[in-house]
């Protein structure tokens, strides 16, 4: 969605909104750090995040992947700079290219500094001098596809600020009619750059105004983190600083603590004065860090951190333009949100509602391999689950741990630790893992829990959450046998299972769809948000084993013992099972510690986990209301 019509739909409601930049990290560890800042700052739900191109067009490429990713991976909606700086026409048609492909919608338009060595800008051949006529280029070729926004400067462009008393009238006035002109090509928005004389900003404000120039004109707030980097800034800005703030920031410059707080402060007293004089969008260049921004916003009282939580349980609404319709997902990616939106971002068809899941021949594609690769060296995995391992036991106890909450990183889900929902089942869920059923995936039944609850509510207000039973798990061939078996006398109880090679067995069939989470609304259809089906399924198979293999397996050296008991095709560590046929089937002992059936019949099963294993969705067939409660 175009920021412009967000921003337009927020002030439609006389609601004050807030976006936040970021910058392209030098180092690939550093990019995948940001990713997990702005994972926790969306959270905070701004209107929409841009990210900028580095000094003399350094990242132009850097600045496009992090874009897509912020787009389809964390799912905010983003604005990517693009600059003139050594981008001729054709590069600059491929990145918009790109863009459109990506389902990103918004670019803030610029000149760009300088190419790396030169003092003045000049032009590379075959491309553009100006912002003005990049901004014509993008109306002219792409229509409106894209939202356009425009840098505007308070104090005019510091190349026309000549003197320590700011820019002359006349050079004021001109940057101001030059502003237009962008404006009047199809600019959409204005951002202005950093300032902190909130007095220029609205006088700045109010000359647009009375220029004619109608659109909205956001200010761009910088907080003050560093003392060094804040005057390295307002240097190179040429930015006015006022006595006031200088007279503040002197007695405390070399102590960061208090130069952060004064930064909070000064912020805060900035956007009140703004609010006040009618503005209801502000943009925060955050510098990568989160304490001065959300400490702002919170003063402001715009957020509230102890109440943020997800609009839906299992992910963000997409962001991406081709992806807006998507309004159901298939449960086995609840734990790997960014990887589900990662790996469908090209696809044409998804999961809609009751219709069913989609039928698009990209589903089951397995082609994220570096992304999982990524995630499975993340701290947490490397520190919780590259251990010592003798037999096949301490795997058992691996997973064990990660339930009971003794580790927090888990290769199989993106998430740190359980969620809170699965409380009342963890001791269970230990249990289980213990005895070579190694759970990767699981939900609770939840019948008719109120929609404000801190731990299952979603949505809007005055609802009811209901959930299906589900798990998924990893398990021996011998153990599936059992539960096949078992299932048979249990209508309610749906399952699909495949190995490695592809082998799949199931009680439903292949275009069936079971619904397993939704809420009611007072005056609304019932809203339907994950499902069930073996197509989604398959799709998930590959990429559940390769995380076994590849990437936990990977992880130890290759002569490492460890890896080859995670590698080895057949296990020889086993007990001989406990299970006495003549007695109640185990399966429903098994279910009802999932919250499937209320059942309290003990039963050991055997420890062993073959090269063959199987990863296993288990599933409630129960009506779309009912569901099973533990």
């Amino acid at each position: 969605m175009k920021v412009i019509d967000k921003i337009n739909n927020a002030q439609a409601r006389n609601q004050v909104t807030f976006s936040f930049e970021y910058f392209p990290p030098r180092t690939e560890e550093g990019v995948e750090n940001l990713f997990d800042r702005m994972d926790r700052m969306v959270a905070l739900q701004p209107l929409f995040c841009d990210i900028t191109c580095g000094a003399g067009g350094s990242t132009a490429d850097l600045t496009l992947d992090i874009a897509n990713k912020m787009q389809n991976r964390i799912c905010v909606e983003s604005m990517m700079h693009l600059t003139c700086t050594n981008m001729p026409v054709d590069k600059l048609d491929k990145v918009l290219d790109g863009m459109k492909a990506n389902g990103i919608q918004n670019i803030l338009a610029l000149r760009g500094d300088p190419p790396h060595g030169q003092d003045k800008f000049v032009h590379v051949s075959g491309g553009f001098s100006c912002a003005l006529d990049l901004v014509k280029h993008i109306r002219h070729h792409y229509g409106d596809y894209f939202g356009i926004t425009v840098a505007g400067y308070p104090e005019a462009h510091p190349e026309v600020i000549t003197s320590d008393k700011g820019a002359t009238q006349e050079a004021y006035y001109k940057d101001l009619l030059y502003l237009k002109s962008k404006v009047d090509a199809g600019a959409d928005v204005i951002i202005t750059q950093l300032f902190y004389d909130t007095d220029l900003f609205l006088k700045f404000y109010n000359d647009c105004r009375k220029l004619g120039i109608t659109c909205p004109i956001v200010p761009g707030i910088m907080p003050i983190n560093n003392y060094k980097g804040f005057k390295r800034m307002t240097g190179f800005c040429k930015t006015k600083i006022p006595a006031e703030v200088t007279n503040a920031l002197e007695p405390i410059k070399d102590d960061n603590k208090a130069v952060i707080a004064y930064g909070i402060q000064l912020g805060t007293e900035m956007c009140k004065k703004l609010l006040a004089h009618g503005i209801k969008h502000l943009h925060i260049y955050t510098l990568n860090l989160d304490k001065s921004a959300v400490g702002i916003l919170q003063n402001l009282g715009i957020i509230d951190t102890s109440k943020v939580r997800r609009p839906l349980p299992a992910w963000r609404l997409p962001a991406n333009i081709n992806q807006v319709k998507e309004d159901v997902r298939p449960i086995f990616w609840v734990n790997q949100p960014r990887n589900y939106i990662s790996r469908t971002v090209s696809w044409k068809d998804f999961p809609h509602g009751k219709l069913g899941h989609s039928r698009s021949p990209a589903y089951g594609a397995y082609t994220d391999y570096q992304f999982l690769h990524k995630r499975s060296h993340n701290k947490e995995i490397q520190e919780d689950w590259v251990v010592p391992l003798n037999d096949v036991q301490d795997i058992y106890e691996l997973f064990a741990k990660y339930c009971s909450g003794k580790r927090k990183g888990h290769p199989w889900s993106e998430l740190e630790g359980l969620r809170p929902e699965t409380d009342k089942i963890n001791a269970k869920l230990v249990e289980i893992n213990t005895r070579a059923f190694l759970t990767t995936n699981i939900q609770p039944a939840v019948n008719g829990q109120r929609l404000d609850s801190s731990i299952f509510g979603w949505g809007g207000p005055g609802g009811y959450v209901y959930q299906k039973a589900y798990a998924g798990f990893f398990c021996a061939p011998e153990n599936l046998d059992k539960l096949v078996e078992n299932a048979k006398g249990l209508p309610n109880l749906t399952y699909i299972a495949a190995n490695l090679r592809g082998k799949t067995r199931a009680n439903i069939g292949p275009h069936d769809v079971n619904h397993v989470t939704w809420g009611v609304f007072p005056a609304k259809e019932t809203v339907q948000l994950t499902v069930v089906d073996p197509v989604s399924f398959m799709a998930l198979k590959d990429e559940t084993f390769h995380t076994w293999n590849a990437g936990w397996g990977s992880l130890y050296a290759e002569d490492d013992s460890s890896r080859r008991v995670i590698q080895k095709n057949d296990f020889l560590w086993q007990r001989e099972p406990s299970i006495d046929a003549s007695k109640e089937s185990w399966v429903l002992e098994f279910a009802s510690r999932l919250g499937f059936l209320k059942h309290n019949k003990k039963i050991f099963l055997k420890n062993s986990l073959h090269g063959s294993r199987y990863a296993i969705q288990m599933g409630a067939m129960a009506s779309i209301i009912i569901t099973w409660e533990l």
